[in-house]
């Protein structure tokens, strides 16, 4: 299986990702710059987190425009999987790929810490190896986490099982402690945790590695 990694001016989770997929789990990697208009042969796409283009205007504002993001938007549109990360998750709410919006956290700090979460759908290709209400530790750390949907979207998240990941003790503020939402063919997901800082317990936790891992194990049934 193939990834790609793309890298925005201010990416700096873009290595973090890079080394948890190609050594935690063994597959290629391709890093794809922010100016290209044409994605490489990849079997799915990672956003990751950082402070694209300094977070100016507002988080993933600027990126979202990014020329490599119309490409993007077409791989998703033909099925193709799309993973945002912290910052990538913003990118794509602010690219119209998933609804919503994410604020300034409640406390209007920064946020850095390891945090409980509760698995709300498991019936994706980044969250099939977990069992539904599953609790797993991920980290933490924005500043911007802070989901918001109107209740109209927010009832059509939840009759369309678009909401994938909650926290158990919210730390931002989010609108029904969403901590991951889906777009409703499911295979746009955007998170703001870290898995690729708990890829193994020597990080303090190794759930993270779940959704790389189940991404690969979707792939394979898909090529079988």
């Amino acid at each position: 299986m193939t990834f790609g990694v793309v890298i925005f001016p201010g990416s700096n989770c873009d290595l973090d990702a890079i080394y948890a997929v190609s050594k935690a789990l063994g597959q290629k990697v391709l890093s794809i710059w922010h100016q290209e208009s044409v994605l490489p042969k990849v079997d799915a796409i990672i956003l990751p987190g950082g402070f694209s283009y300094g977070d100016y205007l507002r988080p993933g504002a600027i990126a979202s425009r990014s020329p490599v993001m119309k490409a993007i938007k077409n791989y998703a549109n033909q099925g193709g999987w799309v993973m945002g990360i912290c910052n990538g998750f913003q990118v794509l709410v602010e690219s119209g790929l998933l609804p919503g919006i994410l604020l300034r956290n409640i406390s209007t700090r920064f946020i850095s810490t390891m945090e409980a979460l509760s698995v709300e759908n498991q019936q994706t290709p980044f969250t099939r190896k977990f069992t539904l209400g599953q609790t797993i530790r991920l980290p933490i750390a924005h500043k911007d986490g802070n989901y918001f949907a109107d209740p109209r979207l927010l009832e059509e998240l939840k009759q369309n099982k678009q909401i994938v990941l909650k926290y158990q003790n919210n730390p931002n503020g989010s609108l029904e402690d969403i901590a991951g939402i889906c777009n409703k063919e499911g295979n746009v997901f955007g998170m703001m945790p870290h898995p690729e800082r708990a890829f193994a317990k020597w990080l303090g936790s190794s759930d993270g590695l779940c959704f790389f891992q189940s991404m690969l194990e979707a792939w394979e049934e898909k090529n079988e």
